[in-house]
């Protein structure tokens, strides 16, 4: 495959690579350029470098030339039903923030063989926005609620939010065993992410980053307990480490949790999902300066579990 080549002028200096390479190319999916970024595809003066790195002047950037021309849009047409559905999950929406009730099993964006994530179909149910970006991310396995901008500049200040930890988010997740402590339990150490056969496995390490996590129980089962997760970082799969570092694994966790567990759970419950809920997000509205709080309830399968439990 043929590369192209791109030397840096001093109008660029300084941009970011992952914005330069958007702005550039419009037509190509920014899950992409985010993916080629990652495993080294688009090089800065023949070094592998991270979304973030600043470009200079004079720099060079090595990128496969094909991603220039003869780029495909993505397809995305989206059906009354789907239309409906998309609609229906809507939890809170305004001229500059729209926030979702996201289902499990639904990634928030493509890539990685996903052609089109929850970003790419609300782009598209609200195409005469001129922009919509994801504030924050939940994992493909995980409910709740999902924030997006509709202007750079609230996603800027969200974000800023999120980093401050101004941001507040809360989690139920049941889980195997069982503690009578009802007071918030804290958990802090260093998580390092991995790549192993294209999938992320994050395992603690000093080598990594500040990760806390703060829980208590809700309710003790017969081997499980509901918890209440507040995550203080937010860290790439820091719930699901933490539980299970501190073997309280998440019920139905298929990278960090008891394979053992999963399978008499999934034949007496008929649940193949991850049991995490992003359930309560707090923030201020970068406009009108209040207090916002988004809830999202439970979908009825993990509820009808909660009764049987009882």
């Amino acid at each position: 495959m043929k590369n192209q080549k791109i030397i840096v002028s001093s109008i660029i200096d300084q941009q970011r690579i992952d914005n330069f390479l958007i702005k550039k190319f419009k037509t190509v999916p920014k899950s992409l350029i985010y993916r080629l970024l990652r495993i080294g595809k688009i090089k800065i003066n023949n070094k592998k470098v991270f979304p973030n790195f600043k470009i200079k002047y004079k720099d060079i950037i090595i990128l496969p030339y094909i991603y220039k021309k003869n780029i495909k849009k993505i397809k995305n047409k989206l059906n009354i039903k789907k239309t409906e559905f998309l609609k229906k999950i809507i939890l809170f929406e305004d001229k500059y923030i729209l926030a979702i009730n996201k289902p499990s099993g639904i990634a928030v964006h493509g890539g990685s063989g996903i052609n089109n994530g929850i970003i790419e179909n609300y782009r598209f149910l609200f195409k005469k926005n001129f922009f919509l970006e994801l504030i924050h991310r939940i994992d493909k396995e995980t409910s709740g609620v999902l924030l997006m901008a509709k202007k750079r500049s609230v996603l800027k200040i969200l974000q800023k939010q999120l980093r401050e930890k101004k941001m507040k988010k809360e989690y139920i997740a049941l889980v195997k065993g069982n503690c009578l402590n009802k007071k918030y339990i804290y958990i802090k150490n260093f998580l390092l992410k991995n790549f192993l056969n294209k999938k992320i496995k994050v395992k603690i390490d000093k080598k990594g980053k500040l990760s806390e996590t703060k829980f208590k129980v809700i309710k003790n089962y017969k081997n499980f307990m509901l918890t209440k997760i507040k995550p203080i970082t937010g860290r790439t799969h820091q719930i699901r480490v933490h539980m299970s570092y501190l073997n309280y694994p998440i019920i139905n966790d298929e990278r960090y949790g008891n394979n053992n567990i999963n399978l008499k759970f999934k034949k007496k419950f008929h649940i193949n999902r991850l049991f995490l809920h992003a359930k309560k997000i707090k923030f201020i509205h970068p406009i009108s300066n209040k207090k916002i709080i988004i809830c999202a309830p439970l979908d009825q399968k993990l509820n009808n579990c909660l009764l049987k439990l009882k």
